[in-house]
């Protein structure tokens, strides 16, 4: 017997799923759900809240796609809902601190090398403060400017500016410590 695959066109497809097609939202969701918890565990360090955050965020997918105009990429357009939805979780659940001081231009610390996998980068990552990793995460992983940054999270583009560079400070010297231990420096 031959399988057809259904909705092949993602245009139709999502124009089937903004009409409450259940089978078309199953299969943009299995299209999309894998990028997506990736993308929300790297906010929240708890895979279950980060699944949790991902199936509200496809709720708003499903209840927002009419709002999509196919102009850009669909993926984008989930994954800053799925931003957002983070960020909500995390200000909703945490105190989120942000340390408002100037930011001026620092020394750059030693460049690191370091053979890690990618889930030993996402434990050094967990490692970081809330508000350093969300800003790290947002510009480094997802390429938001410090400016859509500053307005996402309601703070200074010096204070994201000042956290980034905490951040990447914070994870050098996680790695240099690490390599240190390991005699790989």
């Amino acid at each position: 017997m031959k399988v057809i695959q259904l909705f092949k066109n993602e245009k139709l497809l999502i124009k089937r799923a903004a009409k409450q097609n259940r089978e078309a939202q199953r299969q943009l969701y299995e299209e999309h759900s894998g990028k997506m918890l990736s993308l929300c565990r790297q906010y929240i360090k708890d895979i279950h809240q980060a699944e949790e955050v991902m199936l509200s965020g496809f709720l708003k997918v499903f209840l927002h796609l009419e709002s999509f105009k196919q102009e850009g990429s669909f993926e984008g357009w989930i994954r800053r809902i799925m931003v957002r939805e983070c960020i909500s979780f995390l200000r909703s659940n945490k105190k989120i601190e942000f340390l408002e001081d100037e930011y001026s231009q620092p020394e750059i610390p030693e460049t690191v090398s370091s053979e890690l996998s990618a889930e030993e980068i996402q434990g050094l990552i967990d490692e970081l403060p809330e508000g350093y990793r969300m800003v790290f995460v947002m510009y480094a992983i997802e390429g938001y400017k410090h400016a859509e940054i500053a307005k996402l999270l309601k703070i200074t583009e010096g204070t994201s500016k000042s956290q980034l560079f905490k951040a990447r400070k914070m994870l050098q010297e996680k790695l240099i410590a690490q390599n240190t231990a390991y005699g790989t420096t």
